[in-house]
């Protein structure tokens, strides 16, 4: 959700253009202020991010993405095993590999559905004694190697949008063995059936695979006995839902979740309000939409979302929790920044704000954004820390 100013937006980020009466008052009647939560030298992905807002120290715990992915999923991953994210993805037509561009990460939102079809196929090609393929969400799959060394050098496709893919293929242990996997794939789906169907609706094929994101199993504490309260995650992300699960939070399903601007935003806030209500201390409620429109460089959408987020989650939840005379805090945060004109994350602050009912503040019109949070001098260098400070109770 978090940006750089944008011509498109007058020189405002798409926080300060969006309409966000919510977002401000939590800024107005809480503490604002600005939270690292990728800390220097690590990559700024959600993994690295979301471990901090969590509360789990990234230098700490951090092994890779895909483990969180894999949990998610229910895959057990031993401790010789390395995890990889394994993308759906469009590439360009050319006839060598490495002279084909990303046309589209996420291979056009195929549906779950397309996607398992076309795994399924994946697996009866290329699986192995050793490496296994497994059904994800949407464009989203895990493949998992057995008995390898997790030394590599692999590049996310969101951040080489419409880029040749050459200089980006993996690097390191086995490489060669890898970009083998993902060459067969382009000739497995490039004919199959599925992929002929979404070309002749006009839709882009998912017509390779992307692999990155590896990681060994990480051994995280419990949310418990981190900060002694039990708590639920509510994400459409994997890696979300993971994360919470290796942390012993409930991860919460909620139909319709997609991780994008069509959410199911209404269901989110009812399954959090639930949760709450029925016995869980704590839920980290996660939407997704902003990063993609951000990925996709969807400048318009990017305020849809965030003015959805405003109307449709922040809105209901503290009408019903004021409504109900609940005493309670609320952090809202951005993960990451997702600058629209790079197209991809970066490792700069975030805004955070903290509402509690119980002790409301007054920082006159102050508004939920960037500049707001920056000239408030409150910064939290290990973003770990925050969860910490949000739960205290003094």
């Amino acid at each position: 959700m978090a940006d750089y100013p944008n011509a498109i937006f007058g020189g405002k980020t798409a926080l300060e253009f969006a309409r966000t009466p919510n977002l401000d008052r939590i800024a107005s009647e809480g503490e604002i202020g600005l939270v690292k939560t990728i800390p220097q030298g690590l990559p700024p992905g959600s993994d690295t991010a979301n471990l901090s807002v969590i509360g789990y120290d990234p230098n700490r715990y951090y092994t890779g993405r895909s483990p969180f992915e894999a949990a998610s999923l229910g895959i057990e991953l031993q401790p010789d095993d390395v995890s990889f994210r394994c993308n759906l993805v469009t590439l360009s037509d050319e006839t060598s590999y490495r002279d084909k561009s990303m046309v589209d990460y996420a291979a056009g939102e195929i549906t779950t559905d397309e996607a398992g079809e076309l795994i399924q196929s994946i697996a009866v090609e290329l699986n192995t004694e050793l490496i296994k393929f497994y059904r994800g969400f949407r464009y989203r799959h895990i493949m998992v190697w057995q008995g390898i060394a997790d030394q590599w050098d692999l590049t996310p496709p969101h951040d080489i949008s419409g880029r040749t893919i050459g200089n980006y293929l993996p690097a390191g242990i086995e490489a060669d063995q890898l970009t083998g996997i993902m060459e067969r794939s382009n000739i497995l789906l490039s004919e199959h059936p599925v992929n002929k169907k979404r070309i002749k609706k006009g839709l882009n094929p998912a017509n390779s695979i992307w692999i990155w994101g590896n990681g060994r199993r990480p051994l995280l504490p419990s949310f418990k006995e981190e900060y002694g309260i039990n708590g639920a995650v509510i994400s459409a992300v994997d890696l979300i839902k993971g994360l919470g699960i290796l942390a012993g939070l409930e991860s919460i399903d909620v139909d319709g979740a997609t991780g994008d601007l069509d959410t199911n935003y209404e269901g989110k806030v009812s399954a959090a309000l639930s949760a709450l209500k029925g016995g869980h201390d704590f839920v980290y409620l996660h939407i997704e939409a902003p990063d993609e429109c951000s990925h996709r460089f969807e400048a318009q959408n990017k305020v849809r979302a965030i003015e959805l987020i405003d109307q449709k989650v922040v809105q209901p939840i503290l009408s019903d929790l004021e409504k109900n005379n609940l005493e309670f805090s609320l952090l809202l945060t951005a993960d990451h920044a997702t600058p629209l004109s790079l197209g991809t994350h970066t490792d700069d602050p975030v805004p955070y704000a903290i509402y509690r009912s119980n002790r409301p503040g007054n920082n006159k019109q102050c508004c939920y954004d960037e500049k707001n949070a920056s000239e408030s001098g409150i910064y939290f260098e290990e973003g770990y820390k925050l969860m910490k400070h949000f739960l205290q109770e003094e």
